[in-house]
């Protein structure tokens, strides 16, 4: 190129500075491209993102603080709590029973439970031996409790004191730790088995399960308390720590109407007159007729709580088994056409050797072939089956008869304080068929709970009107109530109906129950039992009587039956209710008619 070609073209100038700048503001511009660069647009778009992160964290972690605080709080609250406290119960004291003369019958003794923290056992062998040594058993019952992974498991419950403070006095001299005592009450009965079918028992946890000790488990259970107890690592508590206690509420005394001696005299005579008269089971009620106060109960065969292989000894059978009366149940029949006055007990009627209840005829026990005339009064003192018939079909009538035996209760529960009770079964009027009525006027075609004849028969020694019969007495402070029952015959009827019973105990077929000095007023009955195949067994009865003393002023009634018997109710129950109704006299202290 020429010199004038160069001088010719435009010179380029050169200014460092200016590519300086570019450069610079180049790299500026990729910088403001990047997430939180600086520059036009780069600023807003950084921090827009950076606080997105920043907030979405912090929502993240109020999200959980919340749901700590208000779902999972009380959780971990209460798990936190259980870690570093134990809640021990303070067993309430059981109510005290007494028998009317002040008696204990049951009552809460102290004693101690037994529990271990296996966490702080450092010699679980040494441990088992002192346990075997006080509490008897095998070193093996002991040894897998005490190894549990847990910081608090039952040794035994309910230890008698005297060997709770044995075993504390050893673990203490050997240096054995683990082991805690906690203060209990358990059931006792001063008079061992007697009266147990009555009184009942008591569960390990404290609660009722037969007799009263059931029916009044409200009342005789008082409300446990509580005591928290802080503890530290492993369970134990700390001396010193914090601790609430909120007392027990002990339950309520009362006393019953039983007398325990009169009780224990029952149950003496009616287990051996199970032997004597071949009876599969007896029974023995003995009542205040004036009152309804039970003064003495029981059935065979009697409880013995150490050993209840056989739960139907937890039965009292006067309430919770129904058995056709038989003929005790003629005091009823004839007091209700006497009452709607049918007849007096002076009325004769022509009774035949036979009459036709149904498709059958019924005779009576003497054997007599021929027909007799006969008093109601000497139908009953005889026990005439036939003649008792006869006024039930031809003289009272279907709608009376069933009407006079519903005021009675028959059928219906008497509200006895027991549990178990039952109805029995009675026909309606609606459901009776062509031997019905009669077989109902001697006390077959029928089976009820004997408490109801016991009821019925209060009403004749009361003057016409019946008493529940009952155990409770006194709640606490608090006399109990029980209702006034509705008459249910004339106190007129009563005296009559009484003078007939007095006759067949002085000289019909209760002969063999008379004393010497009283009045007794009572009925025998030799009731035919049902066959479980239908009709009835052969030479099986519930041989029963049924009576007070004395006839002007009550004071005792007794009820004895012997079921299963082959004999008649004159040859076998009378004499154990002479027996029974002695022993009620001379510890009742009844004294002789003047």
């Amino acid at each position: 190129m020429s010199r004038r070609d160069r001088q010719s073209r435009p010179r380029r100038r050169y200014h460092p500075e200016a590519s300086y700048d570019e450069a610079s503001r180049a790299r500026y511009r990729v910088r403001s491209q990047r997430p939180g660069g600086s520059g036009s647009g780069g600023s807003d778009h950084g921090i827009s993102v950076t606080r997105r992160v920043l907030f979405a964290g912090l929502g993240i972690a109020a999200a959980r603080l919340a749901w700590l605080q208000l779902v999972d709080g009380p959780s971990l609250a209460e798990k936190a709590e259980a870690q570093r406290t134990n809640r021990v119960t303070l067993h309430a004291r059981r109510g005290t029973i007494y028998d009317r003369n002040g008696n204990v019958l049951a009552m809460s003794e102290e004693c101690s439970t037994i529990y271990a923290n296996p966490e702080v056992i450092t010699d679980p062998s040494g441990v088992a031996d002192a346990l075997v040594s006080v509490l008897k058993g095998k070193k093996s019952d002991y040894l897998p409790l005490l190894t549990q992974d847990t910081t608090f498991v039952y040794i035994k419950k309910q230890v008698d004191q005297e060997l709770a403070d044995k075993l504390s006095d050893l673990l203490r001299k050997r240096e054995l730790t683990g082991i805690y005592f906690l203060e209990d009450t358990k059931r006792v009965y001063p008079y061992g088995t007697t009266g147990a079918q009555v009184l009942g028992y008591v569960g390990s946890e404290g609660q009722g399960l037969s007799g009263l000790e059931y029916y009044y488990d409200d009342l005789l259970t008082g409300v446990d308390g509580e005591m928290i107890v802080e503890t530290g690592l492993y369970g134990t508590p700390i001396a010193g720590g914090v601790s609430q206690v909120t007392e027990a509420q002990d339950g309520t005394d009362i006393v019953i109407s039983l007398d325990i001696d009169l009780q224990q005299a029952c149950e003496a005579a009616i287990v051996p007159a199970i032997e004597t008269y071949s009876a599969d089971s007896g029974s023995v009620m003995v009542t205040d007729p004036c009152t309804g106060e039970i003064l003495a109960a029981c059935s065979t065969p009697l409880p013995d709580f150490s050993d209840l292989e056989d739960a139907s000894a937890l039965n009292l059978k006067l309430v919770s088994s129904s058995f056709e009366p038989g003929s005790i149940f003629k005091v009823l029949t004839t007091s209700i056409g006497m009452e709607l006055g049918l007849f007096t007990p002076d009325t004769s009627y022509g009774v035949p050797a036979a009459y036709k209840v149904g498709d059958s005829y019924v005779t009576d026990d003497d054997g007599r072939s021929v027909p007799a005339s006969m008093t109601v009064r000497e139908m009953l003192r005889r026990s005439s089956n036939t003649g008792m018939a006869l006024l039930a079909q031809e003289v009272i009538g279907t709608e009376a008869f069933a009407e006079g035996i519903a005021r009675y209760g028959i059928g219906q529960l008497t509200g006895i304080d027991f549990p178990g009770e039952v109805e029995g079964i009675v026909k309606t009027p609606e459901e009776y068929d062509g031997a019905t009525l009669g077989s109902m006027g001697f006390g077959q075609g029928l089976a009820i709970p004997m408490v109801q004849m016991v009821r019925a028969y209060s009403a004749v020694a009361n003057g016409g009107v019946p008493t529940t019969p009952h155990f409770l007495v006194t709640k606490g402070d608090e006399e109990a109530s029980w209702a006034q029952q509705d008459r249910v015959i004339s106190a007129d009827t009563a005296a009559a109906e009484a003078s007939m019973m007095q006759t067949v105990v002085d000289e019909g077929t209760a002969k063999n129950a008379r004393i010497d000095g009283y009045q007794i007023a009572a009925k025998t009955g030799t009731g035919e039992q049902a066959a479980e195949g239908g009709g009835y067994a052969s030479a099986s009865f519930l041989g029963s009587l049924c009576g007070f003393v004395n006839v002007q002023d009550p004071e005792a009634l007794v009820y004895v039956g012997l079921n299963g018997i082959p004999h008649l109710a004159s040859d076998s129950s009378a004499h154990v209710f002479k027996e029974i109704m002695t022993q009620t006299i001379s510890i009742m202290g009844i004294s002789p008619v003047s």
